[in-house]
């Protein structure tokens, strides 16, 4: 027989009821805690899980990125008393380019800002302190964008002008970088806020520039132990890419005959970054006129005959000339005659110069030569696969070594004439055990997701031990007493409806007949009553 809602819900009600009060408050009480217990871990598990925003802020950025935080509605919580801020782990990297987008943190420099509210009598020192205060306040944050930077200061030891020579002093700069866990910066890093700084400020030189670490390290040592060598990082750098380029083309050659990672080779490089410049003039000795090319020519010829009177005046002149003589050969004289005769003179010269055979070779020795090269190179020998499947060691045949020398020295370059050396050893290698895994245990994510499943699992096993310990017991009792009831009630209710039948039938006048149909129609009527009777019966 089905019990409607209603009636259970009644005869529960009466059986917490017919409980103590002890037995209710008890019940009452984990009921309450099981609720608490429930919302309290569904919060939990709802709560994000927050991570560091920004540490090590001042009071003026940290109560800025509040405020904007508040405005946004980004949930935020404060640690390290009020020096770090904490938001949800999945909105770090989001809130951080918003809060960049604005400028923020500012790392509690000022920039150009400052001059925007000059104050009216403002004295001309002032006016200069402020202008370096943001000069360098701008500086730190142009340092500050680099990925590996975290923070910077950055301090300018400007002079006062000077109208005199002798008292003029050039300025200095000094940069302090606090750089991300793990990062560290390169020497073309380094020189670069070098020479970043150093075009920001009028007639400071990039050498007269510091730039110190966290932890006071000199980062700009390396560079003037370098000048102070007569090197520089670049002439370094370029030596070593010329060292991996001779090596890569080695290994590359190599490869396919030996296979990967059969091949290891190392190359010293002795490079000339000395410049020189040569310049050389040479004259071909006495050409012949042929040969030669005419510079200037120049010539003069003179020629002319005279009518006037010559000789002595008197009476020696107006004699007669004496016989006529012819001699062999005659001296070149001007030709004597009387004042009414002819006399013809001619005098040419000339001048010939030739252009001198001159060469002039201008020659200048670009920086970076390779003077020679040192080359060594390591064979690991042939693996072979025998009919056992055992995997055999086989060294190269000097017919094989030779060609791999040869290889070598076509890949190289070689030249004897440079002085270069080429050494190559065929040897089994010994590659040694390889690294320990880490135990799975020792991982940290597996750490990490250990300690998330351990929380989870004590969660569970509080709310289980809390139901079935305290919760279940109480429930248990509860319905053990309202059962109770309703099978008290059935009983009464079964003694009844059977003394009520007995009684029918036994004060009944009726015959055999008339009292097997009145059972009959009680049992149709009444199962459950005629059931408990014959129960009774059996059991009696």
């Amino acid at each position: 027989m089905a019990i409607a809602p209603r009636q259970l819900l009644l005869d529960r009600f009466e059986g917490f009821n017919r409980l103590t009060n002890g037995q209710k408050f008890g019940l009452m009480l984990g009921l309450a805690a099981l609720f608490s217990l429930l919302v309290g871990s569904w919060i939990w598990f709802r709560t994000p899980d927050y991570k560091v925003l920004y540490s090590n802020l001042n009071d003026r950025d940290g109560g800025t990125i509040v405020a904007t935080l508040q405005q946004q509605n980004i949930p935020y919580k404060m640690a390290e008393g009020g020096g770090a801020i904490l938001v949800p782990a999945d909105m770090v990297y989001e809130t951080r380019l918003k809060l960049a987008s604005q400028g923020l943190p500012r790392g509690g420099s000022v920039g150009f800002e400052l001059l925007e509210n000059q104050k009216l009598g403002v004295s001309q020192f002032q006016e200069q302190v402020n202008f370096q205060r943001a000069l360098e306040g701008e500086l730190a944050r142009t340092i500050q964008s680099l990925a590996s930077v975290q923070s910077a200061r950055v301090h300018l030891a400007i002079p006062r002008p000077t109208v005199f020579i002798r008292e003029q002093e050039k300025p200095s700069a000094s940069v302090l970088l606090t750089l991300y866990p793990g990062r560290v910066l390169d020497p073309a890093q380094v020189t670069g806020i070098m020479h970043l700084v150093s075009s920001s400020v009028p007639q400071l030189s990039y050498k007269d520039v510091t730039v110190v670490d966290q932890n006071g390290n000199m980062l700009n040592r390396t560079d003037s132990e370098y000048g102070r060598m007569g090197l520089e990082p670049a002439q370094l750098e370029y030596t070593r890419q010329v060292e991996q380029s001779y090596i890569k083309r080695i290994e590359s050659i190599l490869t396919p005959i030996a296979g990967p990672n059969n091949v290891h080779a190392q190359v010293a490089a002795d490079v000339d970054f000395s410049q020189t410049e040569q310049t050389a003039e040479t004259f071909k000795p006495n050409p012949t006129p042929a040969e030669a090319s005419v510079r200037s020519e120049q010539s003069s010829e003179t020629t002319g005959g005279g009518a006037g009177a010559v000789g002595v005046p008197g009476a020696l002149s107006n004699q007669p000339p004496g016989a006529a003589t012819a001699p062999i050969t005659a001296p070149n004289v001007p030709a004597t005659g009387s004042a009414g005769g002819s006399q013809g003179s001619s005098h040419k010269e000339t001048t010939i110069n030739y252009e001198l055979d001159k060469t002039i070779r201008h020659v200048k020795q670009g920086a970076g030569e390779i003077k020679r090269l040192s080359v060594a190179v390591v064979v690991n020998n042939r693996k072979q696969t025998g009919k056992d499947g055992k995997v055999a060691s086989k060294p190269y045949t000097a017919d094989e070594m030779r060609q791999i020398n040869n290889l070598v020295k076509e890949a190289m370059g070689y030249s004897q004439t440079r002085g270069d050396t080429v050494n190559i050893v065929n040897a089994d290698f010994n590659l040694g055990d390889k690294p320990a895994e880490v135990p799975l245990w020792k991982d940290p994510d597996t750490i990490d997701l250990a300690k998330e499943v351990v929380k989870n699992l004590l969660i569970l096993g509080i709310v289980l031990l809390f139901v079935f310990g305290v919760v279940k017991p109480l429930l248990s009792t509860y319905s053990m007493a309202a059962t109770r009831k309703e099978e008290e009630a059935e009983m009464a209710a079964s003694e009844a409806a059977r003394a009520h039948a007995m009684e029918r039938i036994v004060t009944a006048e009726a015959g055999y007949e008339d009292t097997l149909n009145m059972v009959k129609d009680l049992a149709k009527q009444e199962p459950a009553i005629v059931a408990n009777v014959v129960k009774e019966w059996v059991n009696e």
